[in-house]
C-alpha cells in the first residue's frame, strides 16, 4: 500500500509519488484530485505524460487564471523529462503557484535523480509505491484493502485470495471489492474459495501444498492445470521452494506456541498450524532430497532442461515421496 513519507496535506503545492506500482501511483493521483475537487467542484485537471510536458507547458498551466479556478497538474514519468523542462519544473519548486497542485510521478531510480532531489529539497509531499514484488507485501495490501472498507477477513481467507489471484495489485483489489459488496459478515477461506475455485485451483501455492502432504497425484493434476491456465514455471518452482523449506525450517524449530515459532522464523501463526499439518511423514533426509529435486526443476525451467513441464513434474514427484520419507524408514 502507498506509504506517505512526508506531511500528508492532500492539497500541498506538490505532491511527489515515487516507485513503480502503478495502482499506487493512481491511487496517489485520484487522492489529491478528489481532495482538489471536495475544496472546489470545479477544478481543472490536466494529466500528462512526461513527452507532452514541454519547455514552456509549465508555466502556461500554472499561469493566474481569469476565473481562479483551482487546478491539479499531473506529471506522469517524471524521470523521462528533458533537461529544459527539468529546468522549468526545478524554478516551479521555489515559488509555486497557490491554488495549483502539481504531483510528480516518479520511478525513483537513478533517471531523473536530479528532479528527484528537488522535490524533496522543496518539502514536497511525498507518497512512496513501491513495486510489491514479496508475497508478504501483497498479503499486506489485501489485509489493508479489507480494513479500508471495515470488513473482516480471516489470515486463511486474506492469503487464498493471494495465492489465487497472484501478483497483479488491480485484480487482488478487485477482488476484495467483490468480496466486500457480495458477502455479509466476516469473509473466510471457504469465501475465497467459492468465489475464486478456478484461479485457487491453478495456484502454484497448491501445487505445492498438494506435493509437501504426499499427495502425488492431486499435485501433477493441479501442476498440469497450473501449466494450462498459463501460470509461468518459475513460479511453481518458487512455491515449491517455499514449502519444502517452511517444513525444513518448522522441523529443525523447538517447539513452542505458534507465535512465538512465527517470531522465530518469520512466518504467520496460521501457516505455523498448516505447515505443522504437512510436515508429518517428512524426515530430515526428505527435506535435503526435496531441496536437490527443486533445485534440479529450477534449472530446468530457467533453460538448463528441455522439457520445463517435465522438469516440474520430476519435482513434484519427488517431494510427495520425500514427504512419506518417514513411513519408509
Amino acid at each position: 500500500m502507498a506509504k506517505k513519507t512526508a506531511h500528508d496535506d492532500l492539497l500541498a503545492p506538490v505532491t511527489l509519488a515515487v516507485g513503480q506500482e502503478e495502482l499506487l501511483l493512481d491511487r496517489a493521483v485520484q487522492e489529491v484530485v478528489a481532495a482538489a475537487r471536495a475544496a472546489d467542484a470545479d477544478t481543472d485537471v490536466r494529466d500528462l505524460t512526461s513527452d507532452q510536458l514541454q519547455p514552456g507547458t509549465l508555466a502556461e498551466l500554472t499561469s493566474p487564471s481569469l476565473f481562479a479556478e483551482r487546478k491539479v497538474v499531473v506529471v506522469r514519468n517524471a524521470q523521462d523529462l528533458s533537461a529544459d523542462t527539468v529546468k522549468d519544473v526545478k524554478a516551479y519548486l521555489g515559488a509555486p503557484a497557490e491554488e495549483i497542485t502539481l504531483v510528480l510521478l516518479h520511478a525513483g531510480a537513478a533517471k531523473g535523480k536530479a528532479l528527484l532531489d528537488a522535490a524533496r529539497k522543496a518539502g514536497a509531499r511525498e507518497v512512496a509505491c513501491p513495486k510489491m514484488t514479496k508475497p508478504a507485501d501483497r498479503l499486506a495490501f489485501v489485509r489493508q484493502e479489507f480494513r479500508a472498507t471495515g470488513r473482516s477477513a480471516t489470515p486463511e481467507a486474506c492469503q487464498a485470495l493471494v495465492d489465487a489471484i497472484g501478483s497483479d495489485l488491480r485484480e487482488l483489489a478487485s477482488a476484495v471489492s467483490q468480496l466486500v459488496a457480495d458477502v455479509e459478515g466476516t469473509i473466510d477461506e471457504a469465501v475465497v474459495g467459492r468465489y475464486y475455485t478456478g484461479r485457487a485451483e491453478a495456484s502454484s501455492f497448491t501445487v505445492a501444498d498438494r506435493a509437501v502432504e504426499g499427495r502425488a497425484a492431486e499435485a501433477l493434476e493441479a501442476l498440469r492445470w497450473s501449466l494450462a491456465t498459463g501460470v509461468a514455471p518459475v513460479l511453481i518452482t518458487s512455491a515449491l521452494a517455499q514449502g519444502v523449506r517452511a517444513i525444513g525450517k518448522l522441523s529443525s524449530a523447538r517447539g513452542g506456541r505458534p507465535g512465538d515459532l512465527a517470531r522465530e522464523l518469520g512466518m504467520p501463526p496460521w501457516k505455523i498450524d498448516r505447515v505443522r499439518q504437512q510436515m508429518r511423514g517428512w524426515t530430515p533426509d526428505g527435506v535435503a532430497d526435496a531441496l536437490r529435486a527443486v533445485a534440479e526443476a529450477d534449472a530446468g525451467v530457467k533453460g538448463g532442461g528441455d522439457d520445463p513441464e517435465y522438469a516440474l513434474e520430476k519435482a513434484v514427484v519427488a517431494i510427495a515421496r520425500a514427504a512419506r520419507s518417514r513411513g519408509r524408514g
